[in-house]
This record gives structure tokens, sequence and C-alpha cells, in this order.
């Protein structure tokens, strides 16, 4: 078995297990709950949760964008290729919460708990994975599997943490459901470069061998 295809089994596998052992978190939450309990205040309306739970999904474009203009604007062929790259990474990472989140349809916590888990704004829909919270870590570990300085990565890693954090503050998830998406995020950031390794690979030995 190549390369590729023992990652894309480990990835696979991955799923298989949350699909396996998500009905226990889901119905074994007594952890789940206080943890979020002590999280998540009666009135979640800090503009500096809200706005860093908003920047997941503004942020990740942002760097798409500016990674890719820089790289045809410039003709800089890496900062071209890392931006395709996260791109990738975001959009598995996406795919696999979106299909995790119809096939698992966990309900949201307060929605179950009506009473003791408060809301910013009210959000039904399937609550496992975090997409947010999948989307923040997609992005950090491709940037520190990019770039691999400490003051890229500690930062990355820091804004997804808190990305991650504000989603149990807001009340929006259990924290199973925020580990779920850091393993999500984390997954599809070396799976998609892998392919982006063979995928620009190939195309700059076109490029070179016309």
């Amino acid at each position: 078995m190549n390369p590729m295809s023992k990652l894309i089994c480990k990835f696979l596998f991955l799923i298989v297990l949350f699909q396996v052992f998500s009905p226990g978190i889901i119905y074994s939450q007594n952890l789940d709950v206080d943890i979020l309990k002590g999280i998540n205040p009666m009135y979640p309306n800090s503009q500096y949760w809200l706005q860093t739970s908003a920047s997941a999904y503004w942020l990740p474009g942002a760097i798409v964008i500016g990674s890719l203009g820089f790289g045809y604007i410039g003709g800089d062929k890496q900062a071209r290729n890392n931006g395709y790259e996260l791109l990738i990474s975001i959009g598995i990472g996406q795919l696999v919460s979106e299909a995790l989140k119809i096939t698992i349809n966990r309900e949201r916590p307060a929605d179950k708990y009506p009473y003791e888990i408060f809301v910013s704004s009210v959000t039904h829909g399937g609550s496992f994975p975090s997409g947010h919270t999948a989307l923040a870590f997609s992005t950090a570990t491709t940037l520190a599997l990019e770039y691999k300085k400490w003051y890229i990565v500690v930062p990355a890693y820091l804004w997804a943490g808190t990305v991650a954090y504000s989603r149990m503050y807001l009340g929006k998830h259990y924290p199973s459901d925020v580990l779920g998406g850091i393993i999500i995020g984390i997954g599809s950031s070396y799976l998609s470069q892998w392919l982006s390794k063979k995928l620009f690979k190939d195309k700059n030995k076109m490029d070179v061998h016309p």
C-alpha cells in the first residue's frame, strides 16, 4: 500500500471511530455538560468571544486569498501552492464535519439543557463536531506545516484554541464537539499536505519540462 492509500485509510478509520464511539459520547455526557457549565456564563454576550468565534470564517479566507494573490501577482509559486494547500485542507475538514453533523445529528447543548446552558444566539442543527473548531485547526495546522516558524505556529494555535474555547463559552458546543473538531482539523491538514505535495510537484515538473 502506497503512502497516499495509508493516509486516506487512517483518515477514514478516524471517521469510522467517530461513528462507533459517538453514541457513547452523546448519551454519557455528564462530564461534557459539567465542563461546559463551568465555561458557559448565563449571558454569553462578550464581544471578544463573539468576534473570536466569527473570525473562524473570515480569517482563513483572508489568508487563502492573500496567499494566492501574492503567489499570482508576485510570481511566487510557493505562496500560491500554500494557498491551495490551505484551501484543500479547509475543504476536507468542512466536508467531513458537515457529513458527521448530518449523520450523528447530536442535539445542541442549549436545546437539550435550555435552563442550564445559555447561548449568545439560537443555533439549531447538528452539534458534533464543531465546524468552527475544525476550520480553525485546519488553518493553524496547515500554516504550521507550511512555515514551521515559531512566530507563525504559536499565534496560529493560540488563535485556534481561542476559537475552540469561544464555541463553549457561547454555549454552541460541548467539549467533545470541540475535541472532534480539533482532530478533524489536524487530520485534514496532514491529508491536504500529502495531496498538495503530489499535485504541485507534478505540476512543477511540467512547468520545468514542457
